[in-house]
């Protein structure tokens, strides 16, 4: 029998702008299938785009105290990003399952579903983090070779990458954790969650980084241990909550019997969004792999390019998973129409946000890379590269929110076809092509991504307004 929580009725609702601010921030109880749509979208976004901008700190807190060691510490966290962000997409995988699913099952009332569905993404998250574990400890100087990093920067970087590939538990359990409380609606806590990690990877990476006090000096391999640990005390209290805390559902001991049905299900729909999401990140490795052909400099200057651009896109992702909360949410309670106006007052909404974003980073390039290094080389190509990529902001806005739409409704094909053509048949080749045969070297990187993600932007919302999206079954 499915358990019922009550919520507050849509007339008995504070739409007032303070009341819905603080109903954000404090965490609410609200049914996100009834009342007012921009409130809604405005009470889950707001804990989502701080916890993405938590999310973002991560990478321009460990850069911008790596970056004082050196160009050849800057490429051993730029190499070693591009294969954590193949555990990040197999984290977004999951979560992408993980919230489609809670999501449709709290739209439709059923809280003994949604706690079940909790225990059997834990189930699968334990089993990926282990594989992923065992293989990055093994293979950590075999990666940096195949990545194209020099001798010195191997050597330097095996211990960092063993770290960051053997503690993967703790991103992969940041992410379905936090998957688990944004698809009930209750992101406030996870914007808790992403935030006490990363105050906790502020103040102890610099620590290991430099030996501050009774610390040991670790260099580089400083800013893995700090993260590991920042973000392993964010999942202990993640768990905690979800045991201890969720008011939408309660995990009881019978949650815990295993549904081989269940899994097969939340398997096949979360390995198609893993799926969607190697292939995006996969193609970072590869532009990688192309900008390597110009040294550890060019590498670094991207690096840190590239850190800004996440650190400012980020948030983006905040308002995009609002809009696929309500999305699932409401296919659950029957109501794809609306599920369809939150998409697009999400997305017109991100785009806007992100021209005056791209107008600040293509204005203020050279003066915001000059933040992390003073190396001539690396400032003039990390400067070109936000420049560059800062030009299609606005596209990656409205992308954004149009790809993980679909994913809120459980279409997770339809964004991971989109993902190939763009990125591998595409992007890639195009990257290649203006870098070396039309001897545009780096600034050729840039440009094709530039003009990939608008591409993505553009063929994505052609294909959710067809509407197919709204039958999709999970």
């Amino acid at each position: 029998m499915n358990d019922h929580v009550e919520a507050p009725s849509a007339e008995a609702e504070d739409n007032s702008f303070g009341s819905i601010l603080r109903e954000a921030v404090r965490g609410t109880q609200r049914d996100f299938t009834q009342g007012s749509l921009t409130a809604g979208l405005f009470i889950l976004s707001v804990p989502m785009i701080i916890e993405m901008f938590a999310e973002s700190l991560f990478a321009v807190v460990d850069i911008f105290w790596v970056a004082h060691l050196g160009a050849g510490a800057i490429a051993v966290v730029g190499l070693t990003e591009s294969m954590m962000a193949l555990v990040y997409a197999v984290a977004f995988g999951l979560a992408i399952g993980a919230t489609a699913t809670v999501a449709r099952r709290v739209g439709e009332k059923d809280a003994e579903g949604a706690a079940k569905t909790a225990t059997h993404v834990i189930y699968l998250g334990v089993f990926v983090s282990v594989v992923i574990g065992i293989v990055g400890i093994i293979l950590s100087s075999t990666l940096l070779s195949l990545l194209g990093a020099e001798p010195e920067v191997i050597a330097m970087g095996v211990p960092f990458m063993r770290i960051m590939l053997g503690g993967n538990a703790v991103v992969t359990f940041l992410f379905l954790l936090n998957a688990i409380f944004r698809g009930a609606g209750d992101a406030a806590i996870a914007m808790r969650v992403l935030w006490l990690a990363n105050v906790l990877n502020m103040i102890i990476a610099p620590l290991f980084i430099f030996g501050v006090g009774f610390f040991p000096q670790l260099g580089v391999t400083g800013a893995a241990v700090g993260t590991t640990i920042g973000r392993g005390c964010g999942v202990a209290f993640a768990f905690w909550y979800l045991f201890r805390g969720e008011k939408r559902f309660q995990i009881h001991r019978e949650h815990w019997k295993l549904d081989p049905t269940m899994l097969w299900k939340l398997t096949r729909l979360s390995s198609s969004a893993i799926l969607q999401f190697l292939i995006g990140t996969a193609s970072w490795s590869a532009l990688v792999r192309v900008i390597a052909g110009f040294g550890s400099e060019a590498i670094a200057g991207y690096v840190i390019a590239l850190r800004v651009v996440v650190f400012a896109l980020l948030p983006s992702l905040g308002l995009s998973n609002a809009a696929a909360t309500l999305v699932g949410q409401n296919l659950g309670a029957g109501d794809p129409e609306r599920s369809e106006k939150a998409v697009w007052t999400a997305a017109f909404f991100n785009a806007g946000i992100y021209f005056f974003v791209g107008i600040v980073l293509v204005l203020f390039s050279h003066a915001i890379v000059s933040l992390f290094t003073s190396q001539a080389p690396v400032l003039a190509i990390g400067a070109d590269a936000l420049h560059i990529i800062a030009f299609g902001f606005v596209f990656y806005g409205f992308g954004m929110v149009m790809e993980t739409s679909f994913n809120g409704a459980g279409d997770t094909w339809t964004p991971t076809w989109i993902n190939l053509f763009i990125f591998w048949i595409f992007e890639i080749p195009l990257a290649y092509l203006l870098a070396y045969k039309f001897d545009m070297g780096p600034r050729g990187v840039f440009w094709a991504i530039t003009i990939a993600f608008s591409v993505l932007a553009i063929v994505s919302a052609l294909l959710f307004r067809r509407g197919k999206w709204k039958l999709k079954v999970i």
